[in-house]
């Protein structure tokens, strides 16, 4: 996940904070939208 952090960081000029919440929003959406696939997000995203 470190990577699409440093990804977020250098192509959309976020923070390392701004960057993990971002994540955390699309993974939360996924989830609430497509709940079959919450095992998939949090291998993809980590578990947290």
């Amino acid at each position: 996940m470190q990577e699409l952090i440093e990804k977020l960081k250098s192509e959309a000029g976020l923070t390392d904070e701004q960057a993990k919440k971002a994540i955390e929003a699309i993974k939360n959406y996924v989830v609430e939208k497509f709940p079959m696939l919450e095992g998939a997000v949090g291998n993809l995203f980590g578990n947290s």
